[in-house]
């Protein structure tokens, strides 16, 4: 038997998960960057701030949020995976800013228990990376540690999966062929923080205020703009939980759930736009 966790992906992020995300991070950052760009405008960065991004993953969020902030200010991307920080680091080269810190630099670490060695800092910002803490309260408490007094978190995370028919027609799909019991809804994972009074009372064990909170809605492209039925079918089945469930079962059921899958995509292509899905993400603020 199947747990959902296994399904939604909670995984090594260290290890298997982040050379997963690595292998395909191209088509990632397409589906991606829509949100995290709609969570940079709402954070109205300024010039000189200086910033963690947190799950920073390969960078891209950190080289648009230093674009922001810089020459006086720094951004520091934290990441457990060492494979998205070499990837970032390679992708960024590092400069200096007019204090005389890197205006952007990459970290490898644990969130949950690294201490940046520069801190405090004055903002604290994570797209899709704060969702997998084993014990989130105490997580949020070393980086509430970080920031500055009066300091602001921002938070993408994605709302209820019935909200997110991107992941719900998966979910429908690798239920038709494979038994997956429901999960704790809370535990680590994508959707751990979409109660918003659940991940109200994490972040206020961690110290942070009250939260304020939009709703993102939009159509999603799976794999990324313009990406045809076939190569979402790939990119699903390459990346994804559901490409790991998948795995694991007769070729039979792998065939049955793959044809499936493509005839799902069929009806959800858009040519010159590729196979849209809904999703819903809540953008999240407070103050340390």
């Amino acid at each position: 038997m199947v747990d959902e966790r296994d399904f939604l992906a909670k995984d090594d992020w260290a290890g298997e998960q982040g050379a997963r995300w690595l292998s395909h991070i191209g088509k990632f950052e397409a589906m991606l960057a829509p949100i995290g760009d709609a969570l940079i405008a709402r954070c109205g960065f300024e010039a000189g701030e200086r910033v963690i991004d947190l799950g920073c993953g390969g960078g891209a969020t950190s080289r648009a949020i230093a674009e922001k902030v810089t020459p006086k200010g720094e951004v520091v991307g934290l990441d457990i995976s060492a494979d998205l920080i070499a990837y970032a680091k390679a992708q960024s080269p590092l400069g200096m800013s007019q204090n005389g810190a890197p205006t952007l630099e990459y970290i490898c670490g644990d969130a949950a228990t690294t201490t940046l060695a520069r801190a405090p800092y004055d903002r604290l910002f994570s797209r899709f990376g704060s969702m997998f803490f084993d014990d989130p309260g105490a997580a949020f408490g070393n980086l509430h540690a970080m920031i500055k007094p009066g300091g602001r978190l921002d938070l993408a995370v994605w709302a209820h999966p019935r909200d997110n028919p991107w992941m719900m027609e998966l979910m429908g799909v690798a239920r038709a062929h494979v038994d997956i019991p429901p999960a704790d809804p809370h535990a680590p994972g994508p959707f751990a923080f979409a109660d918003l009074d659940h991940l109200e009372g994490v972040l206020g064990a961690g110290g942070f205020g009250p939260m304020e909170v939009a709703a993102y809605h939009a159509d999603q492209a799976i794999g990324g703009a313009g990406t045809s039925p076939g190569g979402a079918v790939e990119f699903v089945l390459g990346s994804l939980g559901v490409g790991q469930v998948l795995a694991q079962q007769e070729p039979a059921v792998q065939a049955a759930a793959t044809a499936q899958l493509r005839a799902l995509f069929e009806r959800h292509y858009i040519a010159g736009k590729g196979v849209m899905l809904g999703c819903k993400v809540w953008l999240v603020s407070a103050a340390a």
